[in-house]
């Protein structure tokens, strides 16, 4: 299977960064030495199909996800575009820089194109911007963001010198979880800062059945000829400013998700999924798994 990379949807970043509407997971991966082979080979298949982005974090399976990530990227760096995650506890002066390097080295690069606050701690956000700024002038880390941040979190980072450089922030999100539609994705559509969403697919259990089982996505994707996932990738992605971090290792199922940015919803497939999957109307907790 080929695409057109030219012709694929793209999100773009505060800096004017274009990037695939549909990147790689890597949450799980590097947890069995078995499936270490698989993986890397499903990063670089990702990877010719056009999703360049790959987003990994310290923290999945202890770092070894990064080591899976730096073996697929081996060779050919220049055509990824890597995301990376820092623990709250290590965002800080004490232990960010640290862990940066860290990450560098199983990544085996020089540089990380977005590094991520992987989620809200104790350590003061100023303190964590400070740092942020540090790596970004150092040329370790080209851009940052933040993940998890609901509305009231991106308000106090967008008051912090230097806060206004966040250039995404990475939230739950698919079809049958649309809390951040309420407040936080209006806030962050006003001010360009693209969202990135993980577990598109619902993560698991009952939430991944009510999606990818549910009648009106099975007879969408039946009608198009396509897979319930890949109808749920294309409603994530639909408006253009929300980009989509699905994990896959099967061969079948990195091809999937590369040809759901082909898949542009009619407005009647739209209405349908609405129907089925209503937004709140009210504010929600964040969603966070």
């Amino acid at each position: 299977m080929t695409r057109n990379k030219a012709e694929a949807r793209t999100v773009r970043l505060p800096d004017g960064t274009e990037l695939p509407a549909i990147g790689q997971g890597t949450w799980y991966m590097g947890e069995s030495i078995h499936q270490r082979d698989n993986e890397v080979r499903a990063l670089q298949s990702g990877l010719a199909l056009g999703m360049t982005l790959i987003d990994t974090a310290e923290m999945y399976a202890d770092g070894r996800a990064e080591e899976v990530t730096g073996e697929a990227i081996k060779g050919r760096r220049d055509e990824a575009f890597i995301v990376s995650k820092v623990y709250p506890h290590h965002a800080g002066r004490k232990h960010m820089q640290t862990a940066c390097e860290n990450s560098l080295k199983r990544l085996n690069t020089d540089r990380i194109d977005l590094y991520l606050l992987h989620w809200r701690g104790h350590i003061p956000l100023e303190e964590t911007v400070q740092e942020l700024e540090r790596l970004k002038k150092s040329g370790k880390i080209l851009r940052w963001g933040v993940s998890n941040l609901d509305t009231e979190d991106m308000e106090e980072l967008w008051g912090i010198h230097g806060g206004e450089q966040c250039a995404a922030n990475q939230v739950l999100y698919h079809a049958a979880s649309r809390g951040i539609e309420h407040d936080l994705l209006p806030w962050q559509r006003e001010r360009r800062i693209p969202v990135m969403a993980y577990c598109p697919l619902a993560q698991g259990g009952r939430l991944r059945r009510d999606l990818l089982e549910h009648p009106v996505i099975r007879d969408i994707a039946s009608a198009r000829s396509v897979r319930p996932a890949q109808i749920a990738l294309s409603w994530v992605i639909r408006d253009g400013d929300v980009l989509a971090i699905p994990k896959a290792v099967q061969p079948d199922h990195v091809a999937d998700n590369a040809a759901a940015m082909d898949i542009v919803l009619t407005a009647e497939e739209l209405e349908r999924i609405n129907e089925a999957f209503p937004a709140p109307g009210r504010k929600v907790p964040l969603d966070m798994v």
